[in-house]
């Protein structure tokens, strides 16, 4: 019997580590619109990216421009592996602007680069909107 809000795996899945006859499950734990609303997720431009050696796992360290209201933020991307300096500089990324600050070694993370999991190897595959004709720090909505 599988679960609710669960898959059988018959094949390997590249992306996990799955094997026939496991079960991967979404979380059931559903939440409502305003449970929706307080995640405060904002587009921002990477101004300055920097290597993070003292990072425990392969990172950057970020300036992220959100425009006059929220003003430059630093954040902790663990993006080599998915992305180069040169690819990220310049580009338009989806960052929590309200969580509180995580210290990441000697770094303060003040905001959450948005991505999802590179299933070509290390990193994460940062998103952002397809297009330039966004004006920073736009909500998402």
């Amino acid at each position: 019997m599988v679960p609710s809000g669960c898959y059988r795996v018959d094949v390997h899945v590249a992306c996990e580590q799955a094997l026939a006859g496991y079960f991967i499950c979404y979380s059931s734990a559903m939440i409502t619109y305003e449970d929706f609303e307080k995640v405060d997720i904002r587009v921002g431009r990477i101004v300055d990216i920097q290597d993070f050696p003292e990072a425990r796992k392969l990172a950057y360290k970020l300036r992220i421009d959100f425009g006059p209201e929220i003003g430059i933020k630093n954040s902790s991307v663990q993006a080599p592996g998915a992305h180069t300096k040169e690819e990220l500089a310049g580009s338009l990324v989806c960052c929590v602007v309200n969580f509180p600050v995580k210290k990441v070694g000697p770094f303060e993370s003040e905001v959450l680069t948005l991505g999802f999991r590179n299933a070509q190897g290390e990193g994460w595959v940062l998103i952002g909107p397809k297009k330039d004709n966004v004006e920073l720090g736009s909500k998402l909505q």
